[in-house]
């Protein structure tokens, strides 16, 4: 071993949303604050090929899927659209990332260093062969796609290729029936695939397993509506490259003939080539184990973002980051901070429509044994959604014996702002009655104003 580095007081392994957000809240705090980050282009899933990549097709998806839904109530031709433009627009943004990223480290002082970090005993990491004894470390390492056991699984595209794809296939179709297969069958059946032609394949007996079951059901007609084909309790033996594409041999004997297949059967955290043994820091499959401070089993060593055994959201990576750092300064100043809470957590699924939650599904709630009052209801007739034309649109609202939010999940075109305003309400224990009151006025009409109606067989 060579020379230790003690010039950093604490070493973030990794540089994408969580650890920069931990480096920034560090360096601030006066810490000498280095980035480690083996990929040579740094700035993370979420900004190159996850949240903000997918959302550039996401927005004119929804365009699309709106101006079908409009034939006939104004709207007379459906919208056509570019593949190649909304990729051109997206690599626009992505390709500045990686720059960005190390440019905004140098402003604030933060070193960078590129390479691959490996632990070697507690409370050392090796760095391109040097060795780096700080005082604190943060791992932020991500997630990368889960391995499939399937014959011939080397054909299978990632989500980064599909996001880069130069043009869009007719035909594809996607492993698994999680985010990443609901948003990009989404996109693809809109943005120049045959709808017909776009498959999600799922092993299980139902998709989206986190969401609410009857939530999932009204999503899954709403995706076959548009064409799409989503079959569960698939069993795949292999997968072939042919002249024409790929072909999908089945167990039951049938096989689909397809010009893409993609990996959307989920992530696992990217722990591997850590060597986190040596630092006794305990992991599962999940991903690296930690407390609500979190901190790992090495209390030197925190973990955050979606190598933690948590919840793989960007917002809760950045919320994760915010409390390691927290933690550290208050280690520091012999001082507490709370617990981080995942109850109010939201989680969304950009579809058109898209499907959002936050909180406890009824399948959890049933499993517990809890008591509890539901507001339901499913292709809803309002005004709201005639106006677009959107048949599909339901809500559900569960809450404890106190009348408190204990989850909500609503599919609509606007997912993300129902929820964040039911999210606020759990954060702030506010009961139904109380949240309705605040909702009377809400700008009208709007989506946001169909809150009271969703609450009203709810009220004391």
């Amino acid at each position: 071993m060579g020379k230790i580095m003690n010039k950093y007081d604490i070493l973030i392994i990794g540089a994408g949303t969580a650890g920069q957000t931990a480096a920034f809240d560090l360096v601030s705090e006066g810490y000498r604050v280095a980035v480690v980050e083996k990929s040579g282009k740094p700035g993370g899933v979420c900004a190159l090929s996850g949240c903000q990549a997918k959302k550039w097709f996401y927005e004119i998806t929804e365009i699309a899927g709106k101006s079908k839904h409009l034939q006939n109530l104004g709207i007379t031709a459906p919208s056509s659209v570019s593949w190649k433009q909304v990729l051109d627009a997206k690599n626009s943004f992505t390709s500045q990332v990686p720059s960005e990223t190390v440019a905004s480290f140098k402003e604030k002082g933060i070193g960078y260093i590129e390479g691959e970090a490996i632990f070697v005993d507690p409370d050392t990491v090796m760095v391109n062969g040097a060795p780096y004894k700080p005082r604190f470390i943060v791992i932020a390492t991500g997630a990368i796609p889960m391995p499939l056991p399937i014959k011939g699984n080397e054909n299978l595209a990632t989500s980064n290729d599909f996001l880069n794809l130069e043009t869009m296939p007719e035909r594809i179709a996607l492993i698994g029936g999680g985010f990443i297969s609901f948003e990009f069958a989404h996109f693809a059946a809109r943005l120049g695939a045959r709808p017909e032609e776009v498959y999600i394949l799922e092993a299980m007996d139902r998709p989206l397993g986190p969401f609410d079951s009857e939530m999932v059901e009204q999503l899954v007609t709403a995706t076959r509506g548009e064409g799409i084909q989503v079959r569960t309790g698939i069993s795949i033996n292999s997968i072939s490259r042919e002249s024409s594409g790929f072909t999908i041999n089945l167990k039951s004997g049938d096989c689909i003939e397809t010009d893409l297949v993609v990996h959307g059967a989920g992530r696992i955290a990217a722990i591997d080539s850590l060597n986190l043994q040596a630092a006794g820091i305990s992991f599962n499959r999940h991903g690296i184990k930690v407390d609500g401070h979190m901190t790992t089993s090495n209390p030197k060593i925190f973990a955050v973002g979606d190598c933690a055994a948590t919840l793989q959201l960007a917002r809760v990576a950045d919320r994760e980051a915010h409390v390691a750092a927290a933690s550290i300064v208050a280690h520091d100043n012999h001082k507490f901070t709370p617990l981080l809470d995942y109850r109010a957590a939201p989680a969304i699924l950009f579809t058109y429509p898209q499907l959002g939650m936050v909180g406890k599904t009824e399948d959890e709630l049933i499993k517990e044994g809890a008591a509890y009052r539901k507001s339901f209801a499913k292709n809803l007739s309002w005004p709201t959604y005639r106006r677009i034309g959107m048949k599909h649109a339901a809500y559900k609202i569960l809450v404890d014996t106190d009348s408190r939010i204990l989850g909500v999940h609503i599919l609509s075109d606007n997912s993300t702002g129902l929820i964040s305003t039911f999210k606020q309400a759990m954060l702030d224990g506010k009961t139904v009655t109380e949240l309705h009151r605040d909702n009377i006025m809400s700008p009208y009409p709007s989506r946001e104003s169909d809150i009271i109606y969703m609450l009203n067989s709810l009220l004391d």
